[in-house]
């Protein structure tokens, strides 16, 4: 008997770890069906065309997603969901970033800066437009996050530090990975007894696209890198485990494949912290003009 197609809509899977995760998949003998968001739409075909996978098993659809533009998160939701149709979501997986720093002015007359965008709000925004099929669906949403959560020592810095036109000195990419946490812990208490959130570090992966544009470097000798493939594994991971910690704070799977002591990521726990970064879907349409 043919095993029933999982659904998997994601973001960030156009290169890098997103790409070789699906890649690894689609290989799989379980049928999936795909549901990305890419800038380049037509130049993502390619590369999952060159795969040369069964589409007969497996089916995928790419649509435009430009995270710096919450229009295109409206617009990329409305088509997910009429692409689905009565199909569930299985999985959401959130593996879009950028690591750029904050100085250039928010994009489209935001006040908040690219990275911010890009890594928090614009996915904080898709989870609110798919909300109500993702809890009709019970799906696990999958939040790849970063070690560099731990850069942030003082969370009343956060706002200087993620607005457009930041001077900051401190990581810019910490503190949207930080808040990008935040929002996961929200998500789990919003959605608690309907859907699964589970944070994941791949850990450090020097051969991604990550440091694209920017002055970060990632060694290759570090002792604890990993590759591409070893970096989706641990991405992979968190749509499978089921041997969850019974605190249900403690979401966070390393990539090592532990789940993290709660004390590494304390300050993340604040929920004061957690509902003041995690804007309604009205509150963002408002600021972000998008209101009708």
């Amino acid at each position: 008997m043919a095993s029933l197609a999982k659904t998997v809509v994601a973001t960030g899977a156009s290169s890098g770890l997103g790409f070789e995760l699906i890649k690894q998949l689609l290989a799989q003998t379980q049928p999936y069906k795909f549901i990305l968001g890419a800038r380049d739409t037509k130049t993502t075909q390619a590369a999952f065309d060159s795969l040369k996978y069964d589409s007969s098993k497996h089916s995928l659809t790419i649509f435009p997603l430009e995270l710096s533009n919450l229009r295109t998160v409206k617009a990329f939701s409305q088509q997910t969901l009429t692409k689905l149709g009565q199909d569930k979501i299985d999985y959401l997986m959130l593996n879009a970033a950028i690591a750029t720093n904050a100085e250039k002015p928010g994009p489209y007359g935001s006040k908040w800066s690219e990275p911010y965008i890009v890594n928090h709000l614009s996915q904080h925004y898709l989870i609110h437009l798919l909300r109500e099929k993702l809890e009709a669906s019970q799906s696990r949403i999958v939040v790849v996050s970063s070690g560099a959560v731990r850069g942030v020592t003082d969370p009343s810095l956060l706002e200087s530090d993620v607005k457009g036109g930041s001077k900051t000195e401190r990581s810019v990419y910490s503190a949207t990975k930080f808040i990008q946490l935040l929002g996961a812990h929200w998500w789990r208490r919003q959605l608690q007894g309907k859907c699964r959130v589970v944070a994941v570090s791949p850990g450090l992966i020097p051969g991604t696209g990550l440091p694209r544009g920017t002055t970060m470097t990632l060694p290759v000798n570090h002792p604890d890198a990993k590759s591409v493939p070893e970096g989706a594994q641990s991405i992979f991971r968190a749509f499978t485990r089921d041997d969850f910690p019974e605190d249900p704070d403690q979401i966070f799977l390393t990539s090592w494949g532990e789940w993290w002591s709660k004390d590494v990521y304390g300050l993340s726990l604040d929920k004061n912290l957690q509902d003041k970064w995690c804007p309604s879907k009205d509150e963002i349409e408002k600021e972000e003009g998008l209101a009708a």
